[in-house]
């Protein structure tokens, strides 16, 4: 009885390890699958600048194309970059097409379902917008100022609820009317996302543009292949180093033309 109690407890033993190996390996697999390959596929942005388009000699450029660069070097592997649009980031990186997405893609419960997020990397919000000499640091600063802003526009619905009573905003029907608006000097800020004010921002240098207060943050994930949790782990550790060493700042100044603001964690 006794050679046959042991026998049932080796079997037992020998069947967990069985079921839980594959559960390890899958969770191992894709980070070192791509350490042994020597080539790591990242899906960015297709044209969207300024996180990922064509440049003047036809190479993909932007925010998410540096961090996607930074994350192969870190790796010490060759960088495939995929330019993707908005509805393939998740097929893409589900079916194994790519590795990792970086294409300022924003987490949701719905996307949860299907793919894992890395704690947030870039910059994506609302916020007013105006030129460094003026002294605006809340809503409350905007008293007696005139502030642009596209009518409907989910800036609009959010600054609505804390603007202050002698506020002047002047709702214009799209985007390109408020710039028109703030570039010719009719408001005294501008009330957009941070993509359309950094846009602004380059091409008129002169109007000293620099970022007042946030209105609403919808910051960008990476977004990792459900399971690879050993994958989830590297990309989470490759954030922190490159916030706390200051080169996503360097990034968003670059490219957004503005500091890198505190993004939250999932």
């Amino acid at each position: 009885m006794l050679n046959i109690l042991r026998r049932i407890a080796a079997s037992s033993l020998l069947a967990a390890a069985t079921v839980a190996l594959p559960f390890n390996s899958v969770l191992a697999d894709q980070l070192t699958d791509i350490l042994g390959k020597g080539t790591i596929k990242i899906g960015v942005p297709e044209n969207f600048p300024p996180f990922g388009s064509v440049g003047k000699d036809f190479k993909h450029v932007g925010y998410d194309v540096d961090v996607a660069e930074l994350v192969a070097k870190d790796l010490e592997v060759k960088l495939e970059l995929v330019p993707i649009t908005s509805k393939q980031r998740i097929p893409y990186l589900s079916s194994g097409k790519v590795d990792l997405v970086i294409s300022s893609m924003g987490a949701n419960p719905s996307r949860a379902k299907s793919i894992w997020f890395s704690h947030a990397y870039a910059p994506f919000f609302s916020a007013a917008f105006a030129s460094k000499d003026l002294d605006i640091s809340s809503p409350a600063d905007l008293v007696g100022k005139k502030i642009g802003v596209t009518g409907g526009t989910i800036e609009d619905l959010e600054l609505s609820k804390s603007l202050p009573e002698g506020a002047d905003m002047k709702r214009f029907g799209d985007n390109a009317a408020t710039i028109s608006a703030f570039v010719s000097k009719q408001v005294d800020v501008l009330v957009t996302g941070n993509t359309v004010a950094a846009k602004v921002g380059m091409d008129k240098p002169e109007l000293k543009l620099e970022t007042k207060f946030i209105v609403r943050q919808s910051p960008a994930f990476i977004g990792v292949k459900a399971g690879e949790m050993n994958m989830l782990q590297w990309v989470n550790v490759f954030v922190l180093h490159k916030t706390l060493g200051g080169k996503l700042d360097e990034l968003s100044q670059k490219w957004l033309g503005q500091k890198l603001p505190t993004l939250p964690t999932l």
